[in-house]
């Protein structure tokens, strides 16, 4: 069964439902806060978490007037007290505050947290049941058999935010997925779509984030540049939709008008377009199953010159076949997969290793760990662990 729940009583947003934010300092964070400032009265802030931003996320405090929130780096808590002093907001810094903001009793828990450190708030809130509009894609791909067991037996509604999956989620068939033949994932293709592995080997960070469609952080816009992006939303879309990896498939998509697409048993295909807006999506989510208005442009299809597709080249973006290959394996691979990549594309940011060096060191990893399984958080945590130990001693190496 899908854990999208879409067969569940339909829970619409209310003047007041409570909203927590994980990462909200960072971009997709931001433009919840956007949406939530446009629609006064409609949700109310309970917890706000960040990293290290504290004038961000004091700021965002104050202007939402949240009830809690939690910095992740500790050494930045008298900083963030400080800056909220006479506002009654409560403070907290660490991973266990962190953890807590999931916790809290929001109806609606946002999770945007980079990588596998928005886990633990994650599970947090999907323990007590609650839903959760998921735009950090490290959660279903380190711990999807987890996250999606705890899911079920707390009655949590996991809603997908990351544009690929909010589209599949908009023409999904949720009570009949029998009749979908194939889940097709849509992507940019990235800054070096037309460059050679050659041309790639002398990429620079600023290379690598100057995506052409979308504005992005640092680590999604070089995921997105490698192709890693795509492959982790495979890994994700197994776990959100309920088909296999064999139904699945990704096309490349430049324009980015069409954000995903299903294919139905008697041929016909079904596609979401909008504009590249990351407000679309969230305001889909935080409004579901009810639509909004949202400040974004329309789409205008007369102005479209045309739209083209062509298959991925695997050869030069090797990242997308590993993680095919984690997909297949399964099991504790995809976790590996992500810890490698984020250590190596860390790496890649510091000027340790170069652009091409991501998907070799994400390769050895996984020929070092091989795949076992996971059959609880702990088991998720030490695979992570030992990837990165792993990861690591490979860019020392270099």
């Amino acid at each position: 069964m899908s854990v999208v729940q879409a067969e569940r009583t339909l829970r619409s947003a209310t003047a007041g439902t409570s909203l927590t934010i994980l990462g909200a300092t960072g971009s997709v964070g931001k433009q919840t806060l956007d949406l939530v400032a446009r629609n006064p009265g409609r949700w109310q802030v309970e917890a706000l978490t960040a990293n290290s931003d504290v004038d961000g996320l004091a700021a965002a405090a104050r202007a939402c007037n949240a009830r809690y929130v939690a910095i992740g780096d500790e050494a930045a808590y008298p900083a963030l007290k400080a800056a909220l002093a006479g506002t009654g907001i409560e403070v907290a810094a660490g991973a266990e505050a962190v953890r807590e903001a999931g916790a809290r009793p929001a109806e609606i828990v946002l999770t945007a947290i980079v990588g596998a450190a928005g886990l633990p708030p994650t599970l947090a809130a999907v323990k007590r049941g609650a839903t959760l509009a998921i735009a950090n894609k490290e959660t279903l791909v380190c711990a999807g058999p987890v996250v999606t067991a705890l899911a079920r037996a707390s009655g949590a509604t996991l809603l997908p935010v990351d544009s690929e999956h909010n589209a599949i989620f908009q023409v999904f068939d949720h009570a009949a997925p029998e009749r979908v033949r194939k889940v097709i994932l849509t992507a940019s293709g990235g800054p070096f779509r037309t460059f050679s592995r050659e041309a790639m080997r002398h990429v620079s960070v600023k290379d690598a984030c100057a995506h052409p469609v979308w504005s992005m952080g640092a680590k999604i816009s070089i995921d997105s540049a490698t192709l890693m992006n795509k492959g982790l939303e495979l890994i994700e879309a197994e776990q959100l939709f309920a088909v296999g990896h064999a139904r699945l498939d990704v096309i490349v998509h430049p324009q980015s008008v069409i954000h995903s697409m299903v294919e139905y048993v008697d041929g016909s295909v079904l596609a979401q377009m909008g504009t590249p807006d990351m407000r679309i999506p969230i305001a889909y989510a935080l409004a579901w199953p009810e639509r909004i208005e949202t400040p974004c442009a329309r789409l205008d299809l007369a102005r479209i010159v045309n739209l083209s597709f062509e298959a991925p080249d695997l050869e030069r973006f090797p990242a997308l076949a590993l993680a095919w290959e984690a997909l297949r394996a399964g099991g504790s691979a995809p976790c590996v997969l992500n810890a490698a990549n984020e250590i190596a594309v860390a790496a890649f940011i510091a000027g340790k290793v170069g652009f091409l060096d991501i998907a070799d060191v994400v390769s050895r990893t996984l020929d070092k760990t091989g795949s076992g399984p996971l059959d609880g958080l702990d088991a998720v945590l030490e695979a992570d662990r030992l990837a990165r130990e792993i990861a690591t001693a490979l860019v020392a190496a270099r």
